[in-house]
């Protein structure tokens, strides 16, 4: 399997990808990337620093004749989304990603591909390793923690890198050049809850599985069905026709991922089970209907399971389920002054309730700052009506775009030069991190590009390796032509 990918053309770049994913990197737990690439500049006998979060920074020199050119930033994130479907076995704690290559794809089996942002790192990688491709000086800047929290970014000092330009490898559409991006805010409502007996004898899991999900910033204006959303529509719904029991909930994973998954275990009294079944099938069919062009293989599956004999206190279950209905979820404001750009976007990413604690984990991004926060008070807001804790974390700003940038001139003219077709220059709703980066160096230059991602963020997530090879003939000519 791994010997398919190393055989793929560019050899150099999968060679690497390869490598890179036989180490594990989830977010927050990057140590051993951290001194995999670090061993990896050192074995070069290049300048290799890791800073005091974890960045690494590996320093080449430019090659005959543009030793003396503009110091160019090659920059990529090391961390990866860790996502699986519920029936796939895999510890993202110890095991690298298995992939496999599907005509003109690769994937991984049930999990991400971690080809966000593995690509672009194994692509800066391919340029420190090559002894053949013209560049010039070279600092490869290797963040962590982008996925998560941005930390990487945040932490790194001012002064250490000495570009004036940079280059981004962590945009998933081989025609578009990113030039602007959204900020984000993480928002956490908790709690604790007391319980209630319920000596009746029907104990269901209900289980919502086969949506899509995708990236909480890329994907949020597809539409696509939101487990949580979905899974509190049923419960809600169904608390309003029986005397129903709510055991646990437990849907979703990382705030940067839309949803897929979503289990409850909730009890039915036996004289409501027709009822129940009923309604059940009713719901599955309307949601069916709802999602199906986007999320076609969406089911609504329930299997009864052992008998449970609490369920959350009455009152707090009503509090709970209204809480999260009234949460905003998806596009917020699209923006008036780029067509098509989601302005600012909700995320309800997460929703734990058991033994008698809970926690709702969001994502709010906007490419405005003032309308972030106003959002993340709207969802706070709503929260603490219900009494929970609700703590707001891990601001970053957006990155405003700089059309007229030198970068973007030759990148954007030698697009057109090189396909016969112009560049898509946009902003985008993700959360880069050049924004942040821009804070300690103003001064730099930034445009962000990269080959046809799909799926990121979720298992589906694949890479085309046609567009790997097309992202490749274009950076490398970027880094012939830079002056």
């Amino acid at each position: 399997m791994s010997t398919d990918i190393k055989n793929l053309s560019p050899e150099l770049l999968w060679k690497n990808f390869a490598a890179l994913n036989a180490v594990p990197r989830p977010s927050k737990k990057e140590e051993r990337v951290i001194a995999f690439m670090k061993s990896f500049g050192e074995n070069l006998g290049l300048e290799t620093y890791v800073d005091h979060i974890g960045n690494v920074i590996i320093k080449k020199p430019g090659t005959q004749g543009k030793q003396n050119r503009t110091t160019i930033v090659l920059q990529g994130h090391l961390d990866m989304v860790h996502q699986k479907n519920a029936d796939t076995t895999f510890d993202f704690d110890s095991e690298g990603i298995e992939m496999f290559v599907d005509g003109d794809w690769v994937k991984a089996k049930g999990t991400t591909l971690g080809a966000d942002n593995g690509i672009g790192v194994a692509a800066i990688m391919a340029i420190l390793e090559s002894t053949d491709i013209p560049h010039p000086p070279i600092e490869a800047l290797f963040t962590i923690d982008e996925e998560t929290g941005m930390t990487g970014a945040m932490e790194l000092k001012g002064g250490l890198l000495k570009g004036s330009i940079m280059l981004n490898l962590d945009t998933e559409d081989d025609n578009e050049l990113t030039i602007g991006c959204a900020g984000g805010i993480d928002i956490t409502a908790s709690g604790t809850y007391e319980t209630e007996q319920y000596p009746r004898e029907k104990t269901y899991t209900i289980s919502i599985k086969g949506l899509n999900g995708g990236h909480s910033g890329m994907d949020i204006h597809k539409g696509l069905g939101n487990a949580n959303k979905i899974m509190n529509r049923f419960l809600f719904e169904l608390n309003k026709k029986i005397d129903l029991g709510i055991h646990s909930i437990d849907g979703g994973s990382l705030r940067n991922a839309i949803p897929r998954e979503s289990f409850a275990v909730i009890v039915v009294g036996t004289h409501e089970d027709a009822l129940f079944v009923s309604f059940l099938k009713n719901f599955n069919q309307k949601i069916y209907k709802e999602y199906q062009t986007t999320d076609p293989d969406f089911r609504l599956v329930l299997q009864e399971t052992e008998t449970v004999s609490t369920v959350l206190n009455k009152d707090f279950q009503d509090k709970l389920l209204r809480s999260i209905y009234a949460c905003p979820n998806g596009i917020y404001r699209m923006s008036p002054d780029v067509e098509g750009l989601v302005q600012t976007s909700n995320n309800l990413a997460r929703v734990l309730v058991k033994d008698g604690k809970y926690e709702i984990l969001c994502l709010t991004r906007s490419s405005v700052d003032s309308e972030k926060m106003d959002e993340a008070q709207a969802i706070s807001s709503t929260f603490e009506l219900m009494g929970a804790k609700v703590a707001c974390s891990g601001s970053y700003p957006g990155w405003t775009p700089n059309p007229s940038s030198s970068i973007t001139k030759l990148m954007s003219d030698l697009y057109e030069e090189m396909f016969n077709e112009k560049a898509h220059v946009n902003a985008c709703h993700a959360g880069l991190e050049c924004g942040i980066l821009g804070t300690n160096y103003p001064d730099m230059e930034m445009i962000s590009f990269g080959p046809n991602i799909r799926g990121a963020h979720s298992p589906d997530e694949k890479c085309q390796i046609s567009s790997v090879q097309k992202f490749w003939k274009f950076f490398i000519e970027t880094l012939n032509r830079i002056e």
